[in-house]
């Protein structure tokens, strides 16, 4: 973990060709800003963004821009936050306070935005994180591993607020189709739905979401059921069958398979996993 620029610690050193990782790694910009290609996307960030990769991306920082910006990397493997074998099934992506880097929903990287508001508190965390790395007292890996949970518990956070996020960037439009996703998640939910009911036609919308966003509406719809299947599957004792149904699966099958396909293991066996580890 470093800071750029004119930071306290030490400079990172960032190479100048893409390149990947094997661990998860979250960026926060600081001040200013520049652009960041991930795999085939460019990302323009400013102050207040947080970028989250997950394993396996492939990054490159536009040198002509990136300059500009002063922040923070943060980057640690998977198994710091959630130790020991869980599992062959079940992989890092299960944690609930690590899912906002997955990309198996979604595809690619997650963008999320700190209010100005919170932003002192959210940086607090990422130089307690440093300060226990750096120093190295005693105790410093359980307090770091402590810090940083507090600070995956603000991104976990912010990954939840994202259509009030949007109205305070002024994307009303955004925060629109995401408050429609909100109201209809729980039963059968088409882009056409969502389209009718921002105002839009489908195509027009699958093109502003995509841009704004990086991501499909379909990928969103998904997204929030999955977020609703995991609280229900943890705090309830409802049959995986009358999960998915009230998250807008009425094929049970599908459902597993969606779940599957997003967690690396079934809902049954990300409970039990979840309940094991209480």
């Amino acid at each position: 973990m470093v800071r750029t620029q004119d930071g306290h610690t030490r400079p990172d050193v960032i190479p100048p060709r893409p390149h990947a990782h094997d661990f998860l790694v979250l960026v926060y910009v600081e001040r200013g800003g520049g652009r960041i290609r991930l795999d085939d996307r460019e990302w323009r960030v400013e102050a207040g963004d947080v970028l989250l990769v997950a394993p396996g991306e492939v990054v490159t920082f536009d040198e002509p821009d990136l300059p500009r910006a002063d922040g923070w990397s943060v980057y640690f493997p998977p198994d710091v936050i959630e130790p020991g074998d869980l599992g062959a099934f079940l992989s890092w992506r299960a944690h609930p306070l690590l899912f906002p880097f997955v990309r198996g929903v979604a595809g690619g990287a997650q963008r999320l935005h700190v209010p100005r508001e919170q932003r002192a508190s959210f940086v607090e965390h990422i130089v307690a994180v440093d300060r226990e790395v750096r120093e190295r007292r005693d105790g410093c890996n359980e307090a770091a591993i402590a810090h940083l949970t507090l600070l995956l518990v603000a991104v976990s956070r912010l990954a939840a607020d994202v259509s009030d996020d949007l109205v305070l960037r002024d994307e009303p439009q955004l925060a629109a189709v995401f408050d429609a996703i909100e109201a209809g998640f729980r039963a059968p939910l088409t882009l056409a739905d969502v389209a009718a009911t921002v105002g839009l036609t489908p195509g027009h919308l699958t093109t502003v979401v995509g841009r704004k966003t990086g991501r499909t509406v379909q990928q969103w719809i998904t997204e929030r059921r999955m977020v609703e299947a995991r609280r229900l599957l943890a705090e309830t004792e409802l049959t995986v069958e009358a999960v998915g149904a009230r998250v807008g699966y009425r094929d049970p099958g599908y459902f597993a398979r969606r779940f599957r396909r997003a967690h690396g293991a079934s809902p049954l066996e990300w409970r039990r996993a979840g309940a094991r580890n209480q």
